[in-house]
């Protein structure tokens, strides 16, 4: 296991990278994603593993009835972050692992944005645990990271482009360590980002809660779908 000090370093350390990379195309994506999912602009956010805040300040414009707070491991990071997005009033950035995380606050949304990939899998249950500490009955995790198919590619052909930990997560063992501590998955979607082939993939998770009400679909929708689902595969 890599060791907390050498993890905080690396970090440290890739904060110019992060400011020379600027908003890309994965963090419009994120951004895009979470509107999907039910973000409004009075959520209250937690987002875990912000980097310099990039991610960090989309959602807060987002958001601008709501706040974020971003959390990261490496002080650095958050020190930059600061300086870079003070503009943003709704947005909060502290220095946290989640290990120690503690707050007097319930999120509708907690973030990972590209982040579980870099935590080790022991550790998950544990994370999931203090999230589930500060939801409610309607909070949603969203999570996004690179495929893993895609990075074991990634290992194998560019471990240069790699960061100081970088696992591929197997789906059931990601869904099961959530799903353990009270959320269950809504959707899931693997997509392209920066390759042709599927790079990265998406996870949609709420809290579990009874389902109050079965609506039946309106019969004219559902003839429509089946008729349009017939004409794209040449049916009769």
């Amino acid at each position: 296991m890599v060791e907390k000090d050498k993890i905080v370093s690396y970090y440290d350390q890739f904060v110019t990278e992060q400011e020379k990379r600027g908003v890309n195309s994965r963090h419009l994506h994120i951004l895009d994603k979470l509107v999907s999912a039910g973000l409004k602009n009075d959520h209250k956010v937690l987002e875990v593993g912000c980097g310099i805040g990039t991610v960090s300040q989309l959602i807060a414009r987002k958001v601008n009835k709501g706040k974020v707070l971003a959390v990261d491991i490496s002080p650095e990071s958050i020190e930059k972050a600061k300086k870079l997005w003070e503009v943003c009033e709704n947005l909060t950035f502290e220095v946290s692992d989640m290990k120690d995380f503690a707050k007097d606050e319930l999120y509708d949304f907690f973030v990972f944005p590209d982040v579980l990939e870099h935590i080790p899998v022991d550790q998950h249950f544990k994370l999931f645990e203090t999230v589930k500490r500060h939801s409610h009955k309607d909070s949603v995790i969203f999570i996004n990271i690179p495929a893993p198919r895609f990075l074991e590619w990634m290992m194998h052909n560019e471990p240069e482009k790699l960061q100081v930990i970088d696992q591929p997560l197997d789906t059931g063992e990601l869904i099961k360590n959530i799903s353990a501590n009270g959320f269950y998955l809504e959707k899931m979607e693997t997509y392209s980002i920066f390759y042709e082939e599927n790079d990265y993939q998406y996870f949609v998770l709420r809290s579990h809660k009874p389902l109050e009400k079965a609506t039946l679909r309106n019969k004219w929708s559902v003839f429509r779908e089946r008729l349009s689902i017939k004409i794209r595969n040449g049916l009769n």
